[in-house]
């Protein structure tokens, strides 16, 4: 068998610099100031990843931990809530805000094309009693992407505060916090960064910031709520245990996006030639436009099976693909081109895997 590459959507596969870190000597998170530093160091990182000036956090948990500490602490109970949803995961948004006491209006559009802010203009210009909405910039399942520089400032145009799911873009996707406009945009550290998976990241406007402290109901729970974080730096005080090791990979992946003056170039290129090599082996990419490029999504052919497919690649050919989720889920298969996964001689594997897949099909 074929050494295995893993081309899914994340958790990518970890460069050797960065998974070094995991094994580094341990230094003590609470008394050790050197740690503080490190911490202190990567959140800069993230800040020229995400082009902000603002306040970025690093959370103990994978992504939809960011999710719910961002609705745990931006939304309290009667406040109404925009959720603009063309995919699964910003549909899902709907469930945090109910959670925590937000009355929902669920804005839901075409899951194969990006939201077309002309259409949402028009919607806020009759309905826009909102105090937070939320989207996803890159839906994942769908490998589809959300035009939020234009969008955020349209919403934040109506006062309107903003939560934006980008786990699945930034570091492959360039992304200007502070330009368009965006009061929460939350992170992960497993996909286009290819860090170990377990830490999510955001960053916190002003506006974001103004509104948690002005709340009328406190916030429910202690690991979700963004105020235990206030002044660490100046308190030189985590509010938990954090994971030493962990920080110290992420920082080493953070500063490898920075190094790469070609990191976002290369993620349009491979992306395109996925996309290109798709259509000429008559394979139907599920959205119709709007194309990430981190993750592309393609419908299974007629007569296929998305498991044996996938069980084919990674058994004959050491590829382990995507399957998708929820009403996608037996439908669509994703390859995976972000981050450590984002170079010519995996995607051409990939590419010429399935190439042989299918012509040996056609010839059976």
């Amino acid at each position: 068998m074929k050494e295995k590459l893993i081309m899914t959507p994340g958790p990518t596969a970890i460069p050797p610099e960065v998974l070094v870190k995991m094994s580094d000597s341990f230094m003590h998170p609470s008394i050790d100031h050197e740690f503080l530093e490190i911490y202190k160091q990567t959140t800069q990182r993230l800040q020229q990843i995400m082009h902000t000036k603002e306040d970025v956090l690093i959370l103990n948990g994978e992504g939809i931990l960011g999710l719910e500490a961002a609705c745990a602490s931006l939304i309290e109970p009667g406040d109404s809530v925009l959720v603009i949803s063309n995919g699964i995961f910003g549909a899902g948004f709907a469930d945090f805000a109910t959670m925590y006491g937000g009355k929902v209006s669920l804005y839901e559009v075409n899951d194969r094309e990006p939201i077309d802010v002309h259409a949402l203009k028009n919607f806020l210009d009759h309905n826009h009693d909102f105090a937070v909405a939320t989207m996803v910039h890159c839906e994942t399942p769908s490998g589809l992407v959300n035009p939020i520089d234009e969008i955020c400032p349209l919403l934040k145009s109506y006062g309107i505060v903003t939560i934006v799911d980008s786990v699945s873009a930034i570091g492959g996707i360039e992304v200007y916090t502070d330009k368009w406009q965006i009061d929460i945009l939350l992170g992960g550290s497993q996909k286009c960064l290819s860090a170990p998976s377990g830490l999510t990241f955001l960053s916190l406007s002003q506006a974001a910031k103004e509104k948690i402290q002005k709340r009328n109901h406190p916030i429910i729970g202690f690991y979700a709520n963004l105020t235990i974080w206030d002044d660490w730096y100046e308190k030189k005080k985590f509010p938990y245990t954090q994971p030493v090791n962990e920080i110290k990979a992420l920082n080493e992946a953070a500063k490898r996006v920075l190094d790469d003056p070609d990191v976002y170039a290369r993620h349009h290129r491979e992306a395109q030639k996925v996309r290109t090599a798709l259509s000429e082996l008559k394979l139907e990419l599920y959205p119709k436009s709007g194309f990430s490029d981190t993750v592309t999504a393609f419908k299974v052919p007629d007569g296929y099976d998305d498991t044996t497919l996938r069980q084919y690649l990674l058994d004959e050919e050491g590829i382990m693909l995507a399957g998708s989720l929820g009403y996608l889920q037996g439908k669509v298969i994703r390859i995976g081109h972000m981050g450590y996964h984002c170079y010519s001689e995996k995607v051409d594997r990939v590419i010429e895997a399935l190439a042989n897949y299918l012509k040996a099909r056609t010839n059976s």
